[in-house]
């Protein structure tokens, strides 16, 4: 059977999900799962979990736990990334307040930004290293990766290496079921195309039946029930006329228009919640101990009374500002939890594995190279389109032409994750600077001058995290 590898394990939570989507499908119940992180008591919770999630399924895997990636890479089938390289501390804490410095705010800082830049010159030297080990011990294998900034990252492997990548992101699915819930439709009634770049995605067809839902969205704006933490994207929808796959939260740092130093009232008006990483970084670090216990349990039901107690916590903020939306996803969670059965969570990661090991067709979103696929986006950047699945692997769908106003904004990213790779890659950090000049964001913020400043000091703040530039 095959052999499932996940790098980054110590990532419980998501870990656990996945493991919990594989053994959904009878015919993974005797793969074998090969878990390594760094953090050997984060690694030893996740062992753990591994094991409770295959007995409470009724799979009999093989698992296997290390700290030596060599060992777990060696003869996998799959490979997926979770990774994060300089972790919250001291790296994420580094790319907010530094840039606070010089008066540049984020809200999420992982994928475009000075936080993105950062971020994927910590990583990808150390994904190109993990690829070099690939190429050696596992060459055929799938690289899957959801670790952040997905596109750089992608973009890297596959410029950079011979091992077969595509990321992954849960953006496009989990924005169509926020919409088909805003809309009061199924999600299960509503198809749709969608492409661009991860986190800057739109959704060309949006449909009911064959019915265009766009006038039913645009409906929620006129009537004033957008969502409060909605109004970056439906704003851009209403100038767009096409919706995006991101939060709010993640797209407002990717355009100039949302966080402006001298429009304190952008920020109020469209709820922009800055510091939004730090915080949810803190309140998962206050949890860990709690979380970890409830894990580890012997007690099954443990794990279920702490996912009750932070759903129910999570519910009444969401009833403090959308009552009514918050009724609608009460009973969706009871309706989930009568069931009793574990349903997939619909992450890609294992439907790719399970339609690879079995032939089954899936079409879902991947991160792929863009080679004849968007022909008004740069030829070998990394777009995110829809992609057959089967026994032949991951297959890319020609979209053709987007919308030129779509295209025109996604480029604006694109050059930035370019300039960020080709820094990456030839260790220049001229191109740093010239990918945060280019940045959307940060060009609307500060003075060259001060982005250059800014680059040297965090570049230095990261020690060895960023290996030595040779230009």
């Amino acid at each position: 059977m095959a052999k499932i590898t996940f790098i980054g394990a110590g990532s419980t939570v998501f870990a656990r999900n996945l493991l919990r989507d594989i053994f959904t499908f009878p015919e993974l119940h005797d793969v074998t799962i090969s878990l390594m992180d760094i953090d050997p008591e984060r690694l030893r919770t996740s062992e753990i979990v591994a094991h409770r999630v295959a007995e409470a399924a009724g799979a009999h895997p093989t698992i296997e736990a290390t700290t030596d990636r060599r060992q777990a890479l060696d003869g996998a089938n799959y490979v997926i990334n979770m990774i994060q390289v300089g972790g919250y501390r001291p790296s994420t804490v580094i790319d907010f307040e530094i840039p606070k410095k010089y008066g540049l705010r984020q809200t999420i800082g992982d994928t475009l930004g000075i936080g993105g830049i950062m971020r994927a010159l910590r990583t990808i030297p150390v994904m190109l290293d993990m690829a070099r080990d690939m190429e050696e011990l596992c060459p055929d294998t799938l690289f899957i990766n959801y670790t952040n900034p997905m596109a750089m990252l992608t973009w890297a492997m596959n410029k950079a290496t011979k091992i077969k990548t595509v990321g992954l992101c849960h953006s496009v699915q989990g924005t169509a079921a926020h919409l088909a819930s805003i809309l009061g439709i199924p999600y299960e009634e509503i198809t749709y195309v969608c492409a661009g770049i991860n986190h800057m995605a739109f959704y060309l067809r949006f449909e009911r039946n064959g019915e265009d839902l766009y006038p039913l969205l645009r409906k929620v704006i006129e009537e004033g029930r957008v969502p409060d933490d909605d109004r970056v994207r439906f704003e851009m929808f209403r100038r767009l006329g096409y919706f995006v796959t991101e939060s709010s939260e993640h797209f407002a740092e990717y355009v100039p228009y949302f966080i402006r130093r001298d429009r304190p009232d952008l920020i109020e008006r469209f709820n922009v919640p800055l510091d939004e990483y730090p915080r949810r970084c803190e309140e998962q670090i206050a949890d860990w101990d709690e979380m970890k216990a409830a894990l580890e349990d012997p007690d099954p039901e443990a794990i279920v009374r702490y996912e009750r107690k932070r759903m129910e916590e999570w519910l009444k903020r969401v009833a403090e500002k959308e009552p009514e939306r918050a009724k609608q996803l009460r009973k969706e969670w009871e309706e989930a939890q009568a069931q009793g059965k574990v349903r997939h969570s619909g992450e890609y990661g294992t439907l790719i594995i399970h339609s690879m090991e079995t032939g089954q067709p899936r079409v879902i979103y991947g991160n792929v190279m863009n080679y004849g696929l968007i022909d008004n986006l740069p030829q070998g950047s990394c777009v995110e389109v829809p992609c057959l699945v089967d026994r032949a692997g991951v297959q890319p769908v020609r979209i053709g032409q987007m919308p030129p106003h779509l295209a025109a904004l996604i480029r604006t990213n694109i050059n930035v994750q370019e300039l960020t790779v080709k820094a990456a890659l030839e260790r220049r950090r001229d191109y740093v600077y010239y990918a945060a000049m280019m940045d959307p964001h940060t060009a609307a913020e500060l003075t060259l001058d001060e982005i250059e400043a800014m680059v040297d000091e965090l570049i230095e703040a990261h020690g060895d995290y960023i290996p030595p530039f040779e230009k």
